[in-house]
């Protein structure tokens, strides 16, 4: 290869051939310049290799057409004498279909040109084919195909749309990637650890297509689920990697709880050879067939499952009560097979797991981490763990710590924080840590707990409201002050719009506390939001983080960067901010948000569908920053970013190498910035360390003789059985709960008024507990929410219900096959239990009590009945 770098004389021989992008050119043109004409060279063909299948026929016929007749017969072994017909035939042959429009070429530069000239064109960038090996793709069709950038669609045809791409995609593995595939290949369960852009799904994918091929040959059916954890990766798994590469040979299908197919999950899998779907459901199926309540599914159904981010089979999760399964049949199985009693031994899937980082669990010794990875490698009775250093096909992102300086002057939270002084004057409350802090937020929380029991209402809803400036003072060290203001004046409304009654006649009492604590906030309102609207108080954090934005995208060519932050309400909060800022449209940037879909906060949450918007514009390039939460740090395939950045978050090891792995281009940055009271600094320094901790465990697992290692996951897979024995053991005499409900009161939290008892409230779909007695419907009204969603079920929500008396919410107004069911929240209410007040009590299944079914076929007569008064009076 010694004239490789004859291709830099004159004109380059990639001019016009859709080959390079500007990104590309603009690396090899500083290469040359830096270090030479030789690694300019080197560094082209490392480009080149990374295009689309067809490459290296393109890139033949371009050395003939540009002069480099002898290059072209070196790599192709074709004598110089060759007849020039044959290879004019040889070249059309190559020619790639299309038009140069559609192929992307265009013309080329200016013959008599004596510098190295590049086309200015627009290639995708694959993550999975960041390969360096110069000649590893010189066999055209072994290299693979980039992902899909179709927009994604909620009908499915983005399915469609993936499989335009290519005809038929051949899944061929890169050697790392082959190694660690191998003993699954053989039939073993095993995990696969590889970095977040390494291509783990992939791997996935070929060895489910060996696997199904391997029993088809031997004249078996197969069928392999893949399991994920969160609904987003439902679809993209099945639209981007296995409809993709199996639709031609095998039937794949996706279902999820957004999914109408859930509902016809066991004829899905008895349909299809491939489904992906969320662990809930297969658990839900396989609680189904075990109860014999109805038609479910069993593991022996099933001849693969693939675990997504499978370092969440442990503790309660549901990946391990799937695997719990799994392993107390194992071990039946082996009792069955030492008594030889063949014929009642259960066949069993094989299993993959895959993972970027299995964490250490919060060790602190090397023991610990290896005692938590071997646990992971127990429940999914892998048989090793697999994983491999990437070497040149992956480098770290430059990491960068950015510190903050404190306020010099803080005049918006010293304001927030005479009020709070003032609050605790009036509750005669005395804090001993700082106001702002997790410390502070913990005790506030307990004395709310405390005062409800105790039936204390001045210090109950000073508590509170405590609990909502403490909010505030943060918010003000993260985000802008305005957005702090905007959240108060927020609730401060919507507390005073409790106190509002729908029917004029009615009166909603307001105490002298809740009075005292209205005006006190009016009375600061306006130097609050004065204070709000001077920039040259905004907090050094936020300074810092626009400073890095700009740098970002002033100084690279394409910048394309995700900002994960703590909360829903600074992620839209920060999103808002840039989209606000000309500064930041000047550079180019186009911010938007993407939060969870759990309904645990107040924030309202995002929907699958608005995530998947979200992240395909994302992909397109129609936004070019990202500001998350940490739902997109784990699974959520985001096309290669340059930079990451961290606002005042960290959490562990974990998701601090699943946010790294979101920096997957070349060059690409991670950057810490520092928030007040967030101590992040010190959190990332410990996770480095447990990051370095849990590579030694593994390496200290892989270097276990099989015997041994095996020895050691049976004594944890025993143990974990055991456990669950007792757990389930205690939670049936839990399930018992023989206590008679009516011996459970319920009082107003907001101001202590008895409610019902346990004896008056019904249970709907196990789920809903509803009180729909004549009594009740007395004690309070109902208010519209216009942030309820409806849903696709046999209930809907259209508002919530609220004590006729102080206005404390209590509950939502459910619609059940078109009965009206005010059902109840119980962390909403004081909880008594024979004369005892439980002081914490936030679910239903925290109470020893068991409620009665709703019944439906009385209360549906009773409404008609009285229906049918009605229209005769």
């Amino acid at each position: 290869m010694s004239l490789l770098p004859r291709c830099w004389r004159g004109r380059t021989p990639t001019a016009g051939s859709g080959l390079l992008s500007t990104l590309w050119r603009t690396q090899i043109e500083a290469t040359t310049t830096n270090q030479g004409r030789t690694s300019g060279a080197n560094e082209l063909l490392r480009k080149i290799v990374r295009n689309r299948p067809g490459w290296f026929s393109k890139f033949l016929n371009i050395l003939l057409e540009t002069g480099h007749q002898p290059l072209y017969h070196e790599l192709t072994g074709r004598s110089p004498d060759c007849d020039m017909h044959d290879s004019e035939d040889e070249k059309l042959k190559e020619e790639p279909t299309g038009s140069k429009a559609a192929t992307g070429e265009s013309p080329a530069p200016d013959e008599s040109s004596d510098s190295v000239q590049f086309m200015d064109l627009s290639v995708t960038e694959d993550p999975q084919n960041e390969a360096t090996d110069l000649f590893a793709g010189a066999s055209t069709e072994s290299r693979e195909l980039p992902h899909s950038q179709e927009p994604s669609q909620q009908d499915g045809t983005d399915s469609v749309a993936a499989a335009k791409s290519s005809e038929k995609a051949d899944i061929v593995l890169r050697d790392y990637q082959m190694d660690v595939a191998k003993p699954a290949l053989e039939g073993k369960n095993i995990i696969i650890c590889l970095p977040t852009g390494s291509g783990k799904t992939r791997v996935a994918v070929y060895i489910t297509k060996k696997h199904l091929d391997a029993r088809k040959a031997e004249g078996q059916s197969g069928k392999v689920v893949v399991l994920v954890n969160k609904i987003p990766l439902v679809e993209q798994h099945y639209s981007e990697e296995f409809l993709r590469y199996l639709k031609h040979t095998y039937k794949v299908e996706r279902v999820s709880g957004d999914s109408q197919l859930k509902i016809s999950f066991t004829e899905i899998v008895k349909k299809n050879d491939v489904i992906i779907c969320t662990a809930q459901i297969l658990e839900n199926y396989l609680e189904r067939s075990n109860t014999g309540e109805d038609e479910g599914v069993d593991l022996s159904d099933l001849t693969l499952i693939v675990i997504d981010e499978c370092h969440h089979t442990q503790k309660g999760g549901v990946y391990n009560h799937i695997m719990m399964r799994y392993l107390k049949q194992k071990h039946k199985n082996r009792k069955l097979q030492l008594k030889k009693d063949q014929k009642q031994i259960v066949p069993l899937p094989q299993i993959l797991g895959l993972t970027a980082s299995p964490g250490v669990g919060g060790a602190t010794k090397m023991e610990k981490a290896e005692e938590h990875i071997l646990r992971i490698c127990a429940n999914l009775d892998a048989s090793k763990i697999m994983t491999r250093s990437l070497g040149e096909f992956k480098k770290d992102p430059r990491k960068i710590v950015v510190n903050v300086e404190d306020r010099k002057e803080d005049p918006f939270g010293d304001v927030i924080k005479k009020i709070m002084h003032a609050i605790h004057a009036h509750a005669n409350l005395s804090p001993t840590c700082d106001l702002g802090s997790q410390n502070y937020e913990q005790w506030v929380v307990q004395k709310e707990r405390k005062a409800a029991t105790e039936e204390d209402q001045t210090v109950r809803v000073c508590a509170e409201h405590l609990r909502q400036y403490s909010e505030g003072l943060n918010l003000s060290n993260t985000i802008r002050m305005c957005d702090s203001f905007g959240f108060l004046n927020k609730y401060h409304q919507e507390e005073i719009k409790k106190k509002t009654a729908p029917d004029e006649e009615q009166k909603i009492q307001i105490t002298n506390t809740e009075r005292f604590l209205f005006n006190l906030f009016k009375d600061n309102k306006e130097e609050l939001q004065k204070l709000a609207e001077n920039p040259e108080y905004e907090n050094d954090s936020l300074s810092k983080l626009r400073a890095k934005i700009l740098q970002e995208f002033s100084t690279r060519e394409a910048a394309r960067g995700i900002i994960f932050t703590k909360t829903r309400r600074s992620a839209i909060a920060l999103s808002q901010w840039i989209q606000e800022n000309p500064k930041f449209a000047d550079v180019g940037v186009k911010a938007s948000y993407v939060i969870g879909g759990g309904d645990q906060s107040v924030v309202k949450p995002m929907t699958s569908a608005e995530q998947r918007d979200v992240l395909t514009k994302f992909h397109s390039g129609q936004i070019n920053l990202l500001v998350a939460t940490t739902v997109a740090e784990e699974g959520l395939d985001i096309p290669a970013c340059n930079f990451v950045i961290r606002y005042g978050l960290v959490t562990n090891e974990i998701a601090m190498i699943q946010a790294q792995g979101r920096g997957r281009a070349e060059d690409s940055s991670y950057t810490l910035v520092e928030v007040k009271n967030s101590g992040v600094a010190e959190k990332e320094c410990v996770n480095e360390y447990r990051k370095q901790m849990m590579n030694k465990a593994i390496d200290k697992i892989r270097a276990l003789t099989q015997a041994d290692y095996n020895k050691r996951i049976l004594e944890f897979q025993i143990q974990a059985i055991m456990e669950e024995k007792v757990r389930m053991t205690k939670k049936k005499q839990k399930g018992m709960k023989n206590e008679d409900p009516s011996e459970i009161e319920f009082s107003c939290r907001g101001c202590s008024k008895d409610v019902c008892t346990g004896g008056d409230i019904e249970i709907i779909e196990n789920m809903h507990r509803v009180n729909v007695t004549p009594q009740f419907r007395k004690l309070f009204i109902q208010r519209e929410n216009t942030t309820l969603q409806e849903r696709l079920l046999d209930y809907e929500t259209n508002g919530y219900i609220a004590c006729k008396t102080c206005g404390q919410r209590w509950g939502s107004m459910m619609v059940y096959r078109g009965i009206d069911c005010p059902c109840l929240h119980v962390k909403n209410f004081v909880v008594t239990h024979k004369g005892k007040k439980i002081s914490k009590c936030t679910k239903w299944s925290e109470l020893p009590v068991k409620f009665s079914a709703f019944d439906y076929a009385e209360h549906a007569s009773q409404v008609a009945d009285s229906s049918d008064d009605d229209e005769t009076m």
